[in-house]
């Protein structure tokens, strides 16, 4: 059977990132398996501006970012397979692969890389009243066959949900001529990042219809009509509300899953975001098994994915070199009313080699908020934060000197400041 030290699933944003982190940290027997023809994943149907902001201090297309990332992996001869299906993997981290190449192939991994990211919510996950025409299909599907295979999947577009891929593919379907009659979203706002919304639909006039959604599809074979109808507190449609729209394609954007099939699996524990529950350092509950990136948790940009995936490629390095076998005494984290969730879920006091990041997000939006970290009546930080909105993720540093007692939870709360 084949060995490696380093198995990371998935090629792009994250897995590139834990790829450098690793060998940088001094492992070299690294294996990047991507499903996809190239390297970079999403980044690559990604043509606009905006990514490396933070990363690069630079501002990159998605291509751009990416294509950093991929020099760097050729540089250091770091090696990986496309065109590659995982097909299986077991709790002591053999991984069953399978290409044209190589036909079916298993490995021996002493540490596995979850850097799978994720899948967009579609029309019959939320159930979309009335006819099944052509025309609905995601805005990540229709951002592909317009950015990487050229086609332009309708002329008059209604968007589903203000998250942000909708809301690029709103001015990227404007740009290319077809005529984009408005954004519907039943929160009553947006779950799009600001610039996003001013950029996106504020400069081309686009109107964003908030705590509203679609209550009826009409057409056969393709899409005519769509009915739309403003919501109540509990997102039921109100009566008397409802508009009709002329439209040949329904853009949905209306979340994303985590791609966690592998480790749905093998029984480990995941949060309500779908992601795996993992430590301070991105390991699972199996011991040498790490996650990161959206696949763990849906990030809003891809600067803090690769920074994630850096943390998970070092964390495996040094698991490589001092390998554990068992997971003990570890402190649970546990976000309060406000949160609607945190990452780490719990942190391993045994094994904190620095600073402890937790990301979150707020279930609303809150103006003039403290967000504080504790241990009973001590409080490790609090930082404070003029808007905090849940489309933004929210992240607190401890210092690698905050001292934690091991027999208490860490409390994640937000409150109002006085």
């Amino acid at each position: 059977m084949n060995k490696v030290d380093i198995l990371i699933i998935g090629g792009g944003s994250a897995g590139l990132a834990a790829a450098v982190s690793a060998y940088d940290a001094g492992l070299r027997d690294i294996l990047i398996l991507e499903k996809d023809r190239f390297l970079g994943g999403i980044l690559n149907q990604c043509i606009h501006p905006g990514f490396g902001l933070t990363e690069f201090r630079e501002q990159l297309t998605g291509p751009e970012y990416a294509e950093r990332f991929i020099n760097e992996v050729e540089r250091r001869h770091i090696r990986y397979e496309l065109d590659t299906m995982v097909m299986a993997m077991t709790p002591d981290k053999e991984v069953t692969y399978s290409n044209a190449q190589q036909g079916l192939v298993t490995v021996k991994a002493t540490t596995v890389i979850l850097a799978t990211g994720c899948y967009e919510r579609n029309a019959g996950s939320i159930a979309l009243p009335g006819d099944r025409p052509s025309g609905v299909i995601t805005a990540g599907l229709a951002q592909r066959y317009l950015n990487i295979d050229g086609y332009l999947v309708g002329k008059s577009v209604f968007i589903l949900g203000s998250g942000d891929i909708g809301l690029i593919m709103a001015r990227r379907m404007t740009l290319e001529g077809a005529k984009v009659l408005g954004v519907a979203e039943i929160m009553p706002y947006s779950n799009g990042l600001n610039r996003n919304i001013v950029q996106c639909l504020v400069d081309y006039d686009i109107p964003l219809y908030l705590s509203h959604t679609v209550t009826r599809i009409i057409g056969k074979r393709k899409l005519e009509k769509i009915i739309i109808s403003q919501v109540d507190e509990k997102f039921a449609p109100i009566p008397g509300t409802e508009r009709e729209f002329e439209v040949d394609t329904l853009l949905l954007s209306i979340g994303l899953i985590p791609s966690n099939e592998l480790l749905d699996k093998l029984g480990v524990p995941t949060d309500k975001t779908k992601g795996a529950i993992v430590d301070q350092n991105l390991q699972t509950n199996i011991p040498g098994v790490f996650s990161c990136g959206n696949v763990l948790h849906v990030h809003d940009l891809v600067d803090f994915v690769s920074a994630e995936g850096k943390i998970a490629g070092k964390m495996a390095a040094k698991f490589v070199t001092n390998p554990i076998k068992t997971l003990e005494n570890q402190i649970k984290v546990l976000p309060q009313e406000g949160i609607s969730y945190v990452v780490p879920q719990r942190v391993d006091p045994n094994r904190i080699y620095g600073p402890i990041e937790f990301k979150f997000r707020v279930n609303k939006p809150r103006n003039n908020v403290f967000f504080v970290i504790s241990q009973g009546e001590t409080i490790l930080k609090r930082a404070f934060h003029q808007v905090a909105i849940p489309s933004e993720m929210i992240n607190v540093v401890l210092p690698a000197t905050t001292v934690i007692d091991p027999n208490m939870p860490i409390i994640v709360t937000v409150k109002e400041r006085q």
